[in-house]
């Protein structure tokens, strides 16, 4: 499977923390935002990654390193992320997953949704009788897939929000492929890629993965990008040693007990 980030966006709301760069490249800890997301596939199989880069490409190329390949939108100051995607639409009809750049995230995020049983899903954190802001992308579920997907849809009819990655199967993407081009004939260059989610789903079920309270952030504002770096990091960071205690504790017992001749079963 291919991967397909979205980071040709300037990102101007994060100028005062970030500075001149593109939002991708905004640092948390000791990585950039797209490097997190590059390693988070690579360490979940997926060595087939492709940066669709736009504000400052150069650097982003430079950034991301050997082995990722990068489409320019050179139209990024007057496009959104649909028309993006469509750029690469060559290179998703044997099934990709699609990120956003601004999207911090816990590894077991990404490995739920590639292990989905569906072929076609999106990550949604439920957030049903919450406030909404007009920022999320919000998501009305129905049998656990997506009905609507909209940050106008109404707060009051809601049950999560898009974190902002998703994935596609071989039919799946043709579907899809076909939404955006319908989209951008319309004039609709402007557009989030979920529109093109939302008529997917009218057509073909868009299984929805729940997010199970794994930390994640979508980096938008200043006080996002500050609780990325002090709070949501540290929160991710300390469940991958607590993820690599249990594993090098079950190791250990599985050690223990082949030398005891006894089984033992990890449930």
């Amino acid at each position: 499977m291919r991967a397909v980030i979205l980071a040709a966006g300037r990102g101007r709301r994060l100028s005062d923390v970030i500075g001149d760069r593109p939002k991708c490249l905004a640092r948390i800890g000791d990585r950039t935002l797209v490097e997190r997301q590059i390693r988070s596939l690579r360490a979940c199989g997926i060595d087939a990654i492709t940066v669709v880069a736009g504000f400052q490409a150069g650097n982003v190329r430079r950034t991301c390193g050997p082995g990722v390949d990068l489409i320019v939108n050179s139209r990024y100051d007057s496009t959104n992320s649909l028309y993006s995607l469509w750029l690469a639409r060559d290179l998703l009809l044997d099934g990709f997953v699609v990120l956003n750049c601004d999207v911090l995230f816990h590894d077991q995020l990404l490995r739920d949704l590639l292990s989905a049983r569906d072929e076609d899903a999106l990550l949604m954190a439920s957030r049903r009788g919450e406030v909404f802001s007009d920022e999320e992308m919000k998501i009305r579920s129905r049998f656990g897939c997506v009905a609507q997907i909209a940050k106008t849809l109404d707060a009051a009819e809601a049950d999560g929000e898009n974190v902002g990655i998703a994935k596609f199967g071989e039919a799946g993407a043709g579907v899809l492929v076909d939404a955006m081009q319908r989209i951008l004939t319309a004039g609709g260059a402007r557009e989030w890629l979920p529109r093109a989610f939302a008529s997917f789903a009218e057509t073909r079920p868009l299984r929805i993965v729940e997010t199970r309270g794994y930390p994640w952030i979508e980096i938008d504002f200043p006080e996002d990008y500050w609780r990325a770096c002090t709070d949501v990091l540290p929160s991710i960071t300390d469940g991958d040693r607590s993820d690599a205690r249990q594993r090098a504790g079950a190791a250990q017992a599985g050690i223990v007990a082949s030398r005891s001749g006894r089984s033992v079963h990890h449930v």
